[in-house]
């Protein structure tokens, strides 16, 4: 099924001169949010409400999920490490996203990530690429067309709380949409990947970090 969608996909050559324009105009539309989930901003107010708290606290911007248990408590990796280096910078610190590293390295993404400003990156483990057959990895990572497609897809040119989170569409730098749902602690994107260490912070982006990779349709 993956080969048949990275066949069907139209291959997209995102230059790396055009795309910091991308990101800028992508960030600068503010009409692009969903405000479905806004009528949830006063509720964290009543205190007798358990689950209402903890979208306060995730909204406040601490990181939230399953995940974030494993990252390192100090040092570059951990969480303050990560909030003071840009984001591609920030992710290599991160062993757990090694193989989205080496694939955002492949396609000449590091500068464009690392000076894009305002931007939310859903990022993919290693063990969400290992879900992929090796060989179809392997032919993908060669391919740098298909491999900008696939990991621009995953770059949203704003900003994203978990209010964001909660319900919404929103257009990615590669030109597509993704949408997001979920509530207190567990959201999902597209209905396929789930958010296990989210709001993770770097200087210039939000980081969610997802269990599957997302595919361009």
């Amino acid at each position: 099924m993956f080969a048949n969608r990275f066949h069907r996909a139209a291959v997209v050559v995102v230059g790396a001169a055009v795309l910091p324009l991308a990101l800028s105009a992508c960030s600068s539309d503010s009409g692009s949010k969903d405000t479905k989930s806004s009528t949830t901003s006063d509720s964290s107010k009543d205190s007798s409400k358990p689950s209402k708290s903890t979208d306060t606290s995730n909204m406040a911007g601490k990181p939230f999920g399953p995940a974030c248990s494993s990252v390192p408590k100090s040092g570059a990796g951990s969480f303050n490490g990560m909030a003071q280096d840009p984001v591609a910078t920030a992710a290599s610190n991160n062993p757990d996203l090694s193989t989205l590293v080496t694939a955002v390295k492949k396609a000449g993404l590091v500068d464009t990530l690392n000076s894009a400003k305002n931007i939310t990156v859903f990022a993919p483990t290693n063990e969400a690429f290992a879900k992929i057959p090796k060989a179809q990895l392997d032919k993908v990572l060669a391919d740098k067309a298909m491999l900008t497609k696939i990991l621009t897809y995953h770059v949203v040119g704003q900003k994203l709380t978990t209010k964001d989170l909660a319900s919404g569409t929103y257009p990615t730098l590669e030109k597509g949409k993704l949408m997001t749902a979920g509530s207190g602690s567990s959201y999902k994107v597209n209905d396929t990947a789930n958010v296990v260490c989210g709001n993770v912070p770097t200087a210039n982006a939000t980081v969610d970090i997802i269990d599957s990779v997302l595919m361009p349709k």
